[in-house]
């Protein structure tokens, strides 16, 4: 049990430094060439008299996807 302190430090870093990035990429913004992500054709877009209802949908399938994908390969290598 002496390596469990050592293995949650190493997830904490690695959350971490994947959290800083995330928020680079947030504060890019415009800037970057898939800013256009959450307007893809599929997404949900109403617009009332007096309110607007905004549903990424297909982004958010497009996100999963691409996620599980990260994720299924850090595990699959991290095994090794």
């Amino acid at each position: 049990m002496n390596g469990a302190p050592t293995q949650i430090g190493k997830v904490l870093v690695i959350a971490g430094i994947l959290l800083v990035l995330v928020g680079l990429l947030l504060m890019a913004g415009s800037r970057l060439p898939f800013a256009g992500l959450g307007k893809l054709p599929g997404d949900v877009s109403y617009k009332g008299k007096h309110m607007t209802y905004y549903f990424p949908i297909v982004t958010c399938i497009i996100l999963s996807v691409a996620l599980t994908l990260v994720l299924w390969l850090i595990s699959f290598f991290g095994r090794r």
